[in-house]
């Protein structure tokens, strides 16, 4: 899980909008936009149209400090050749940032409200705990026609029922825990030292300054706590994603992978025997592959695709 257990902190002292009206900088090149999600409010979301082809979407992680920044790697190797947009998942960026129940249904609607308004088919691409998001889109969403999954989660062992998003009791409890220990954690996990060291957990080499920076950015946004906070209680996970999610999977699906500090793989090969799916390793990596091995994720996802058509 990219940047694992790292809290937000609470809104920033000062905000200052950007020339596009937002109050975050842009975490990608080309044109920001949003869309309205019913019930919940303005979803941010990258674009770039110039390529041609299939379009990609591209869906970041959940932690403390999620943004489109996560897949800037990709983006930028993709964008010109294809039309590219990256979305920023409700709570996190430049989207809402709302104090409102955040569920793994609200966060697959995202991904579904982006492929409406494309109105087309589109590729998907997701890290870690987006990828629960983007296989739950998918199963609804017919014009998702394919899968990459980067160091998914929801491959390990099922959860225990207290991590069910659905469930009052525990997850609830611990969330009112989380709510209650206040400003002064948050604001010592939200530090510059707090942020690198999680990262650090998802990189073989030195963390880039450049993401680093940009995740200490995203964590002073008005309203940045809340989202994190139910990533944190359990409650933005599907207990048993293998069987609920991934098993039921009809279109082609790759799952790029190596080590990962936050997330097991225990049935990654039951999911390799599935029609359509493929497993590629991409060795000396820890989780976020696309920043380390750039050429190598590409060149996966590329014979993926090709292979997929």
């Amino acid at each position: 899980m990219v940047g694992g257990l790292l809290l937000n902190g609470c809104a920033p002292s000062q905000t200052v909008q950007t020339p596009d009206g937002y109050t975050l900088r842009a975490a990608l090149s080309g044109e920001r936009r949003s869309l309205l999600l019913p019930g919940f409010g303005k979803v941010a979301y990258y674009a770039d149209l110039r390529g041609t082809g299939r379009p990609l979407v591209l869906v970041h992680s959940v932690n403390a400090a999620g943004s489109a920044y996560e897949v800037k790697p990709l983006w930028e190797a993709y964008t010109g050749s294809r039309p590219v947009y990256a979305l920023e998942l409700p709570g996190f960026g430049s989207s809402d940032r709302r104090d409102v129940l955040y569920t793994p249904e609200l966060m697959a609607s995202a991904i579904s409200a982006l492929v409406t308004e494309l109105g087309t088919d589109v590729d998907v691409v997701a890290l870690s705990l987006g990828s629960e998001f983007a296989a739950r889109a998918a199963l609804s969403e017919p014009r998702i026609r394919s899968l990459a999954l980067i160091s998914p989660s929801g491959f390990g062992q099922p959860r225990g029922p207290s991590q069910n998003a659905s469930n009052s009791g525990g997850d609830q409890q611990r969330y009112n825990r989380l709510t209650a220990l206040g400003d002064p954690l948050y604001a010592a996990l939200r530090t510059r030292i707090s942020i690198q060291y999680f990262l650090s957990r998802s990189f073989r080499g030195p963390v880039p300054n450049d993401l680093i920076n940009y995740c200490y950015d995203t964590t002073r946004q008005p309203g940045a706590k809340y989202a994190p906070l139910y990533f944190l209680s359990g409650r933005l996970f599907t207990p048993d994603a293998y069987t609920d999610l991934y098993s039921k999977l009809t279109v082609p699906a790759l799952v790029l992978y190596d080590q990962d500090g936050f997330v097991s793989f225990d049935r990654l090969p039951l999911f390799a025997q599935q029609p359509k799916a493929m497993v590629v390793r991409i060795p000396g990596t820890d989780g976020l592959p696309h920043w380390e091995k750039l050429n190598d994720t590409k060149a996966a996802l590329d014979a993926f695709w090709l292979k997929s058509q």
